[in-house]
């Protein structure tokens, strides 16, 4: 029999796709150790937006969560998923805040860190692959896999070889969108395991209705790895459900190495939890829906969600489409980004500001324009000089690492938090959400007691 392994995303990804992540660690708690016996390979359960969220919406301590997990969770590797140079955030960090946060992300619990830069430009990656290892965790840096005259199966067997050489302990294919296709994923699996002698994962979302499909064909092909929400907190915008592609899997001849008993138990203490989000509201029955418009507009279901949102809120549902058919555009002028946090919401900003103005590039965020500048990376393809011109002028635009233009952080960060910080856990929290970190840390000492929870809506994350 051929092995495949599952990486269980229900604590990170899953609830992060269908409830913002909201869930908290309390509902976590009481089924780790089951968790723990069910043969999963690795546990995905924080990184991305979690941390964020702990502190804007559950005032809870997002260190606290992941040391709370690892005491219960022996024997399974637990996982995060870190935006490279941005960390957790949506900007670039000093060298020294990167280092400093892998060090102490791996001393507190985590063996792996997945690692991806929204432009794969892996300069943006050395940093952090370079502490994990240092720090003595296992470094998976992920491709974020997208669609384009340029993305060919060829850019990315060249890019897991630059990410190998680069010092990657393991390579994964991040397909946020959901738009890898079953043919492209065999063809894409078969070239880098011939390529690459490193363990190779796929992620998908289920978001388009292919997913199951996709990973048929990619374990067929030699994927090592695959990732998977149980059954509870699948679907939609989330991945494709644990038990059900397990039991497909295993007919077709792959050993996935699950207890499936104890798969159904996790599933069972689920459901009433994701039966509670949805009486509360959270759980939109939408974000369940199959959208094949992703595979159209190569546009992340939860980027055609906030982008309805927002144009719903000015009373401009109307240009919906005309929206949908502007960020292609945006992207290809762009260079065509892969349409992931940061560069999701970026996209899906100008093309809106496009079509609401009527006049294309008329309003640019500063957010684009430092783009254009360089600062965010190198784009996939170049942007041309007519683009460029109409965004930026004549400003100089940076061919360096970002990074490398920026200061060490860590020294004033410290002093300006000093008062409330007593760990560099509570400095890196500063470090990444100053006025979020601040609040909490204010109501733990019992200072600033007055200043209430922050309940401001922020646009979905898509990693």
């Amino acid at each position: 029999m051929k092995n495949i392994r599952f990486t269980e995303t229900v604590l990170r990804d899953g609830q992060q796709s269908l409830i913002a992540t909201r869930m908290p660690t309390s509902d976590m708690l009481p089924i780790l150790k089951t968790m723990d016996k069910a043969g999963y390979h690795a546990l995905e359960m924080w990184g991305g937006a979690t941390f964020d969220a702990c502190l804007r919406y559950l005032d809870e301590d997002p260190w606290e969560r992941l040391r709370a997990i690892r005491k219960e969770v022996k024997q399974t590797k637990l996982q995060m998923l870190l935006r490279g140079q941005n960390l957790l955030g949506y900007k670039n960090y000093a060298d020294d805040v990167v280092s400093e946060f892998v060090q102490k992300s791996v001393e507190n619990g985590i063996d792996i860190v997945r690692v991806f830069d929204a432009l794969n430009d892996v300069r943006n990656l050395e940093t952090a692959i370079r502490a994990t290892k240092q720090a003595g965790g296992h470094c998976q840096t992920a491709i974020s896999y997208t669609t384009s005259q340029i993305h060919t199966v060829d850019y990315f067997v060249d890019l897991a070889k630059t990410m190998a050489d680069a010092g990657a302990d393991s390579i994964c294919i991040k397909d946020m969108a959901g738009v890898l296709t079953p043919h492209v994923g065999y063809e894409l699996v078969s070239r880098i395991k011939d390529t690459i002698d490193l363990p190779l994962e796929v992620h998908t979302h289920a978001t388009s209705g292919i997913s199951e499909m996709t990973y048929l064909k990619v374990a067929e092909a030699g994927a090592d790895i695959i990732d998977t929400a149980i059954s509870s907190f699948a679907g939609g915008t989330s991945q494709p459900a644990t038990e059900s592609v397990a039991i497909a899997l295993d007919g077709s001849g792959f050993d996935t190495g699950l207890d499936m008993a104890r798969v159904s138990e996790i599933a069972e203490y689920f459901n009433p939890i994701r039966d509670r989000f949805r009486n509360e509201g959270l759980l939109n029955p939408k974000v369940k829906d199959i959208e094949p418009k992703t595979l159209i507009y190569q546009v992340p279901g939860g980027m055609l969600s906030n982008l309805l949102s927002q144009l719903t809120e000015q009373g401009l549902q109307d240009k919906y489409e005309e929206v949908l058919a502007e960020v292609p555009k945006v992207r290809a002028d762009l260079g065509y980004p892969p349409l992931v946090t940061p560069l999701s919401q970026m996209v899906g900003t100008q093309a809106l500001m496009n079509v609401i103005s009527g006049e294309r590039y008329k309003l640019v965020p500063s957010e684009i324009k430092d783009y254009v500048k360089g600062l965010y990376g190198q784009s996939p393809a170049p942007i041309s000089e007519d683009i460029k011109t109409l965004i930026v002028g004549d400003t100089d635009v940076i061919t360096v690492r970002p990074a490398d233009l920026i200061a060490p952080q860590l020294p004033a960060i410290s002093k300006e938090i000093a008062q409330y910080a007593k760990s560099t856990e509570d400095t890196l929290m500063y470090a990444l959400f100053p006025q979020q970190a601040k609040d909490y840390l204010g109501r733990r000492e019992d200072r600033f007691y007055d200043i209430p929870i922050q309940e401001v809506e922020v646009s979905i994350a898509l990693d």
